[in-house]
């Protein structure tokens, strides 16, 4: 069974990656079993398909008054780019593009508030990676007052792949993380530059910092040591903004 967002039932989900769907995330009920959910387990593994198990309350909520049968899918409102066509196709238009990479924000209104700002400060392109990701889906949607069909998003599968892409395509890299003694307003914003933010409670992977070109935090004088992850990203592309004006 299908609406216009989610598909119910285990063999409609098989069905529905094989057809190409464009299959943002599946939800899986825990500790489900049977041969049906083995075979959606290859599909999803085969496809590279982002899922996840969830309490068997959250399928129900999800797919109200149909019969989920242990699997959920959410499609998504969008088509995703790969990174060759962003990239490429990017680089075509102008010398100094400005990406923005999510490591792993799960919080799909954080999500779409974050796409938002990215719309409204010229940002050429999203990269997030496949698992772990917050969904593309209502949320995410309303939250960015429809922006994110406005801004191509690319899915990748790790993260760090995104990153040494870009630094080969000539794009230096930023990540905001206070692990550095690096000042926002040190940063030259003004060449290709992808900026990087990190998820809600880990920030930016220890493995992707290891290897981008800079590091950079924002000022902080309050006793609270941290600001929600769209108000940094907020922060950090209406500084690139203000460089390139």
């Amino acid at each position: 069974m299908q609406n216009e967002h989610q598909i119910f039932g285990i063999r409609a989900v098989i069905e529905a990656i094989n057809a190409g769907k464009e299959i943002d995330k599946v939800f899986i009920q825990k500790e489900a079993q049977g041969d049906l959910m083995q075979e959606l387990m290859k599909t999803l593994k085969k496809n590279n398909v982002n899922f996840s198990y969830v309490p068997v309350e959250k399928l129900n909520k999800l797919s109200k008054f149909n019969n989920h049968q242990g699997a959920v899918a959410s499609i998504a409102p969008i088509k995703f780019v790969t990174m060759e066509e962003l990239v490429e196709g990017v680089l075509e238009k102008k010398e100094s593009p400005l990406f923005l990479i999510l490591d792993q924000l799960s919080d799909a209104r954080n999500f779409g508030a974050i796409i938002r700002t990215a719309e409204c400060t010229g940002v050429d392109g999203i990269i997030i990676q496949k698992q772990g990701s917050a969904p593309v889906n209502g949320d995410t949607v309303k939250t960015s007052a429809g922006a994110v069909f406005n801004i191509p998003i690319c899915k990748v599968d790790h993260i760090k792949d995104a990153v040494f892409y870009l630094q080969g395509s000539g794009i230096a890299t930023v990540a905001a993380t206070e692990k550095t003694e690096n000042n926002i307003y040190e940063i030259d914003f003004n060449k290709g530059i992808a900026i990087i933010m990190g998820s809600e409670d880990k920030g930016v992977n220890p493995s992707v910092l290891k290897i981008v070109d800079e590091k950079a935090k924002l000022p902080m004088f309050g006793t609270i040591s941290s600001l929600n992850v769209s108000v940094a990203c907020g922060a950090f592309l209406y500084e690139a903004v203000r460089q390139r004006l």
